[in-house]
């Protein structure tokens, strides 16, 4: 059954394809993201504010959110926090 968890801004991902939850601080993290916008496979779900998480899914598409990375992971754990956006 899939479960979709809220990465802000009424944005939803399925939990059962995120690979990984990354920050956007690191060169490969930054090289990743541009090479997925080179191949129209970036999602940009921060809507115009700064990225503090990344979120790899498993059919090659990246997610930016402006969660941060705790936030994002404690939701996917299923520990929903009250103070999210």
């Amino acid at each position: 059954m899939n479960r979709f968890v809220n990465i802000g801004f009424s944005n939803l991902i399925n939990s059962d394809r995120v690979l990984a939850v990354l920050s956007p601080d690191t060169l490969p993290c930054k090289r990743l993201i541009a090479e997925s916008r080179e191949t129209k496979k970036l999602i940009d779900c921060s809507f115009g504010r700064k990225t503090r998480a990344v979120i790899a899914l498993d059919n090659g598409i990246v997610v930016l959110c402006g969660l941060s990375t705790d936030t994002i992971s404690g939701r996917l754990n299923g520990k929903e926090e009250a103070g999210g956006l």
